[in-house]
């Protein structure tokens, strides 16, 4: 699987995290203002989301590229010819 899905998934969650604890506690999120607002935790959190989904998007795609690449390739190689087996010869009796 693609590592640009893994990182996604991670930015969709920090996003979430960031968004629950900046609504809830904005000072958390921006430590070095005295009194910060909610906005801008919402702003911040829907540009982590956003770049978030594009990564989803982009992974999904080079993945279904790298499986239609694998198909073509398979249909490309021709089937190995298994050879008939070879008849055996029949045991040769000498009965008198």
């Amino acid at each position: 699987m693609n590592t640009l899905i893994y990182y996604s998934f991670s930015f969709l969650i920090l996003s979430i995290l960031v968004l629950t604890v900046g609504l809830i506690k904005p000072k958390w999120i921006f430590l070095w203002m005295d009194k910060p607002g909610r906005m801008p935790v919402v702003v911040i959190a829907s540009a982590l989301f956003m770049i978030g989904a594009v990564m989803f998007g982009e992974g999904n795609k080079r993945l279904q590229q790298e499986k239609a690449q694998h198909s073509k390739q398979q249909l490309e190689q021709p089937a190995a010819e298994t050879p008939a087996p070879a008849p055996a010869p029949a045991p040769i009796s000498t009965a008198p």
